[in-house]
Order: structure tokens, then sequence, then C-alpha cells
């Protein structure tokens, strides 16, 4: 049955919700989660991952359940968005997983019945605010974009969104193309959506001609080594090159940042319900959101600590707006920032 939502305001983690998916399933499935794939089966998963997280990610599952082969087909998520898209107009979705983006593309799958209704039983143990109501998606760790700073090349790191517009910072600044990345789209929308920022804003950063990198991964290569000494970034990508002994460290804006929660859901044509189910009870299991820690993003459950070097997360301002309202000026919001940057 379709859906038509209107969500509202969704609370302090909007972004996120219950990746839940399993209509092939039976009725008992769904109530109690999977209990385990009592044959051998293949699983293909469509993600924006980068492919060594996402290969030790697999790995782990797979010592749980070697029963399962998990077949990774990894991009960025505009062509992942572009493939999909293609698929379902030929009637055959290709993945039987999706793990990338937010949730307002996962919303819109919801609506046009993509996805099954899935309620892990791991999803009691996150919070609340980061499950879907309806059971068709839930995050699986919190993405918020920071300001990255090159500590060699950076004296007086800016504090604040506002500080980019600085002419100071002109030719000095990177930042991922939102045609790309999908965190990079949303945060677009929710920039142009905030009393604070808006299309004054933007228009006062794109002055300073940042150069547009391809995504996330680009922007924090190109602050690393100080070609571009400031970037707009996740912040994940921050503390993994940090770690690495780069001269770079994540700044946390004084009037909040955007984030993703990557989410996971299930595609309503899997022929392997029961298999899937397994994978999306792994992501948010207590030993899944440990991998996400020790990748450097944070984690989704209370009884995993985040990384290293990483805020907690009630220390973060997070920009929560109105989830509708960004699905549907995120389109437009996208055109404007390709009007100014490129």
């Amino acid at each position: 049955m379709s859906r038509n939502r209107s969500t509202g305001v969704i609370a302090a983690f909007a972004l996120s919700a219950l990746a839940l998916t399993g209509c092939a399933a039976s009725a008992d499935a769904a109530d109690t989660g999977a209990t385990g794939a009592a044959e051998a089966s293949t699983i293909t998963l469509y993600t924006s991952e980068p492919q060594e997280k996402i290969d030790a990610i697999v790995a782990a599952f797979g010592e749980q359940h070697p029963e399962i082969t998990v077949d990774v087909f990894r991009a960025g998520t505009g062509d992942l968005t572009a493939r999909i898209a293609a698929e379902e107009k030929a009637g055959d979705i290709g993945a039987d997983l999706l793990l990338a983006a937010d949730a307002g593309t996962f919303e819109d799958y919801a609506e046009r019945d993509l996805l099954l209704e899935y309620a892990s039983p791991e999803a009691e143990s996150i919070n609340q605010d980061l499950v879907d109501p309806e059971h068709f998606y839930v995050g699986t760790r919190l993405l918020p974009t920071v300001i990255a700073v090159n500590t060699t090349a950076i004296d007086d790191a800016p504090t604040s969104w506002q500080d980019l517009t600085d002419p100071a910072y002109a030719g000095k600044i990177a930042m991922p193309n939102p045609d790309v990345s999908g965190a990079a789209a949303y945060n677009a929308a929710v920039w142009l959506d905030e009393d604070a920022l808006g299309m004054a804003w933007l228009e006062g950063l794109a002055a300073n001609e940042p150069l547009i990198a391809e995504s996330n991964g680009p922007v924090s290569q190109a602050v690393a080594e100080g070609s571009s000494p400031v970037g707009i970034v996740v912040d994940s990508l921050v503390r993994d090159l940090a770690a690495a002994g780069s001269p770079i460290e994540a700044v946390y804006p004084e009037e909040g940042v955007p984030f993703v929660s990557q989410p996971v859901g299930i595609f309503a044509d899997t022929e392997e319900a029961e298999a899937s189910q397994l994978f999306v009870d792994f992501l948010i299991s207590r030993e899944g959101q440990e991998i996400a820690a020790s990748q450097s993003y944070l984690p989704i459950r209370d009884d995993v600590e985040s990384p290293e070097g990483a805020p907690a997360i009630g220390d973060i301002t997070l920009l929560n707006p109105d989830l509708e309202t960004i699905r549907a000026s995120q389109a437009d919001a996208v055109e404007t920032f390709n009007g100014l940057f490129q």
C-alpha cells in the first residue's frame, strides 16, 4: 500500500530512521525480526560507503553469517540514485539493500512502494528519533558536516559558517558537489532553510570561489595536503586523516551543523528478505556500531562510545529542519547551488 506521509517535525535527529524492509518475509518475521538464514544466500548491497569501510563491515557480518554472501556495488550517492531510477523504470532494481544518502531519499522510495517494512529488534536499542515510525528504513550513523582546517596553513581558524564569507578565505575553500554527494545536496537545502544563513550566506560563500570537488573524500584530501586549507566536509573523514598524521582538524560551527544518518533499507522486490534483514540487524547492533565508531563515525547507540577525538553528541549543535520542507526544496536548492558555484 502506498504511504502518504506528512512527517512534521522529526525530533533531534530528524534525518534518520529505521531501516525496515522485509515485506517478502512473513508477518511473524516482520514482528520479531530475522532469526537466521536457513540456506546459503547472496544479497546485493548498493552503498556510498568507502570501499575499505564497507569491506570491513561485510567481513564482520560474514563471521556471524558465513551462509550469506554480500555482493557490494559502491558509487557516489548521485550515481546510486540515478542507477536505481533507471532500474526502477526498467522494472527490476538490481539490489536487495541500499546503505547511503539521507532520510529524505528513503522517504521518496517508501512513497513509491520501493521499500519493505522491517522492524529490527536491534532498533529498540538506538535513539528512537532515528527509527522510521513506519519501519521502512533506519539510520546507521551520524554524519555531521563541519569546517575542516589545515592547522599548518590556518592560524586563526573560522568558528562559524559566516566566517567563510570573509574575503580572507577567497580561493582557500573546498566543498563537495551536491550532484554527486547526497550529504552535500541535503546541506544545500538546510543552509538555504536556515534564517541565520540562507541565500545571502550562500552568495557570500560563492563570492570566495570555493573549489567544488566531486565528493567529500577529495575535499578532505585537499585540506590535508593544503591545496585548499579550508574545507566543508563530513567530520569522520577529518578524524581519519588526523589519525593518519595529517595536519587537519574539525571545527563545529557555532550556528550548528547539518547532518545525515546514512539510512539502510531493503528493496521491496528482494528475493532474500531474511538475509537482508540480518544485515540490517548487524549494522545497528552493538558490534556493528562498534565497527562504525572504529571507522570514525558517530555511533547511534548509547552503549557504544564515540570515536577518539570526537565530541559527545550532546556537545554538538545539530541543525534539525523539518524533513518535509527539505524534501520539497532540495532539488531547487541544488539547482540554486549549481547556478552560484558552477
